[in-house]
């Protein structure tokens, strides 16, 4: 035991008669997902691959490893003790507005910064190709990319790298603060832990000029 180094001690090698690489975690066993990981946490940021690509990647990685039967089923179960959530869903209320909606919006206001910054970026209302929801889980992640630039707004997370630290870690932050079933809240998390890895690690790695503007954004998404 002396001649194992002391971080090692403790290692229980585990045999297998798989021919392949296999884990208990359904994420290490993803390719795809290890890859992604690798790429998006070591890579530097740069235009030739935007940040909006990198999660449409992302997303349709775990779409395939998630189990949406038993989402379904956390959702159904939360909304029995959980009335708010409850009130929301029934409501099942969908944007279907447009940019040029808001563009008589008042400057200062939320509509108005809005409306001058999207129409600035040249950015959509509607971030991925809309879909009529069918599920809870699928009605959840439409409102949630239908109010993510206003989180922006109202957190006050400026519409770049380090602005989107806030509202993940917004996110990060209340949802585990409003749904009772924990495994239901990490499951909604998981998008937005593996996205807020990128801008962390890569801002350590590579611009770590501004490590204390990283920190002090995830502070503030906390914070709200």
């Amino acid at each position: 035991m002396d001649d194992v180094p002391y971080l090692l001690r403790g290692i229980m090698p585990v045999g297998t008669d798989s021919s392949v690489l296999i884990s208990s975690s359904k994420y290490l066993n993803c390719a795809p997902l290890r890859e992604w990981i690798a790429m998006i946490a070591l890579k530097r940021n740069g235009g030739d691959f935007p940040a909006a690509a990198e999660m449409h990647e992302l997303i349709g990685i775990l779409n395939g490893l998630r189990d949406f039967d038993h989402i379904e089923a956390m959702f159904h179960a939360e909304r029995k003790i959980n009335k708010p959530l409850d009130d929301w869903f029934n409501a099942w209320h969908i944007s279907d507005y447009t940019m040029a909606d808001l563009k008589d919006c008042a400057p200062g206001t939320v509509g108005g910064i809005y409306h001058a910054v999207a129409t600035a970026g040249n950015y959509q209302v509607q971030i991925v190709p809309f879909a009529k929801p069918r599920t809870q889980w699928e009605f959840f992640n439409l409102r949630s990319g239908q109010t993510h630039d206003y989180e922006h707004i109202l957190c006050g997370g400026g519409f770049d790298s380090m602005g989107e630290l806030i509202p993940y870690w917004y996110r990060l932050t209340n949802i585990h603060k409003h749904i009772h079933d924990k495994e239901l809240a990490g499951e909604i998390s998981v998008m937005s832990m593996l996205g807020t890895m990128r801008y962390i690690v890569r801002t350590l790695l590579h611009y770590p000029q501004i490590w204390e503007t990283a920190v002090q954004c995830m502070q503030r998404g906390m914070a709200v």
